[in-house]
């Protein structure tokens, strides 16, 4: 078996540098750009306003409902796939080669989106979901790294590193599309009365270089990443396939057999569930439910809000890392989703103007990077010695895309039926507060590494 040198600077580097290729798709994509750009495009004909209403495959839907299906579609396919091609990888020993195709497959996506359109809604949507499918898919194998390339001990930080990276990146080539977007030519549009400057029409260039940027730098990653992590199984090539449904069906017996992991994933799936689906719907939901002025007031704002939550995130994944080694990561991250049962009760009480959603951007900025940065890093520690760290990471990762299908399908069919987004804010209230119960059950236990 060929072992990783762990804690090697080069190594951990390249490591890290992915989550600076490729986190430009969750905040250019799914949190910033595409969906002002999508709810823009599905509430105007040309300059004109015509509702929030639009027909997808026959049947009408309010708009921002079918953005959460369709969403929730892509992760039940990424689901499906990645237990199996990680079963795959980990047999042959090639899963670097997986990660390069989802990037691809991502970052192609991404720059495929430039042809979006209304009136083709259902084929528009097909780069969306192809790129949802290439960031989560990639993410399976980047993420089983982390136990080989780093000791326990260091396992809380590298993640926060990676994390921290990604925020900075991500952000930067927003700035970078929005001062693209502020540069070329406006066009006048009449709003409620109102003329306001626009920009919409140049936001596709955005797509392309997000899909460019993820792309060219993940080039960095590939070159210093070590191709083949360990020894394939065998030399046997036949039914892959049903090796791969055998390696995650031995996971799930081994992960039952362990003390705490059980515990830790059923944890995990109902808070993580909560914080991926305010991550998919806050543009969506501030754009529905808070008062702005206008439109370029609205657009505005919302961008200031999410460089507001990318800045504070490096902030809080680092802070969060300190924390773990003062009192462990169970510990650390009760205490973050605490704070996150305080957001969705603050915005579902009290959120209705735009200096509401910034105080909420601040506190999600504050505790979104660090609680995935320590779930990840928890989860790794408590992995038992095994070569097979893809199998348990596609597990990790099935766990987090059920919970995240759940959440985004549960909170759209609330909206739909109540007639608005605020009401659906109350069952991700309820995914935190069986999260942290869960959590408090392992408050005891000690995790490797940890001290005392």
């Amino acid at each position: 078996m060929n072992l990783i040198e762990k804690d090697n600077p080069k190594t951990i580097r390249a490591w890290t540098f992915y989550d600076w290729a490729n986190s430009v798709f969750p905040l250019v994509i799914t949190s910033a750009i595409f969906p002002n750009f999508y709810d823009y495009v599905t509430t105007h004909s040309g300059k004109e306003f015509i509702g929030h209403t639009v027909q997808f495959f026959g049947h009408n839907f309010e708009n921002q409902n079918i953005y959460s299906f369709v969403y929730a579609f892509a992760l039940s396919i990424v689901v499906l796939i990645a237990p199996i091609l990680s079963g795959i990888a980990d047999y042959l020993g090639n899963k670097k080669r997986f990660l390069q195709f989802f990037c691809y497959l991502g970052s192609v996506s991404c720059m495929c989106l430039y042809f979006f359109s209304r009136e083709h809604l259902e084929l528009s949507f097909l780069p969306f979901i192809t790129a949802t499918i290439g960031f989560w898919g990639s993410l399976v194998y980047y993420n089983s790294y982390l136990p080989e390339i780093a000791s326990v001990e260091n396992q809380d930080k590298v993640s926060a590193k990676g994390f921290s990276l990604g925020y900075f990146g991500s952000s930067l080539l927003l700035i970078v599309c929005l001062i693209g977007i502020m540069v070329f030519k406006y066009e006048e549009t009449l709003v409620d009365g109102v003329l306001v400057k626009t920009g919409f029409f140049k936001v596709k260039y955005s797509f392309l270089l997000t899909g460019l940027w993820w792309m060219g730098f993940a080039q960095y990653t590939f070159r210093n990443l070590p191709l083949r992590d360990h020894k394939a199984h065998g030399v046997e090539r036949k039914n892959l396939l049903s090796k791969g449904f055998r390696e995650l069906l031995g996971v799930a017996k081994q992960i039952i057999k362990l003390p705490r992991l059980p515990r830790f994933l059923s944890g995990y799936f109902f808070y993580n569930m909560g914080v991926q689906t305010v991550m998919v719907v806050a543009v969506l939901f501030a754009r529905n439910e808070i008062a702005w002025e206008n439109e370029q007031a609205k657009t505005s704002s919302l961008i200031i809000s999410i460089l507001i939550i990318q800045f504070v995130g490096i902030a809080g994944s680092y802070f969060f890392s300190w924390m773990s080694r003062k009192t462990g990561n169970i510990k650390s991250l009760m205490f973050a989703v605490l704070i996150w049962i305080f957001i969705c009760v603050f915005t579902y009480v009290y959120v209705r103007l735009p200096m509401h959603f910034y105080i909420v951007a601040f506190l999600v900025g504050f505790v979104m990077g660090g609680i995935q940065s320590l779930s990840r890093s928890t989860y790794s520690k408590l992995l038992p010695q095994t070569e097979d760290h893809a199998s348990f990471f596609s597990f990790y990762d099935v766990m987090e895309k059920l919970g995240m299908i759940i959440g985004t399908v549960t909170f759209g069919l609330i909206s739909e039926t109540m007639g608005g987004m605020r009401p659906a804010i109350l069952s991700l209230i309820v995914y935190f507060i069986i999260g942290f119960v869960v959590l408090f059950t392992m408050r005891g236990m000690a995790i490797e590494g940890e001290k005392g």
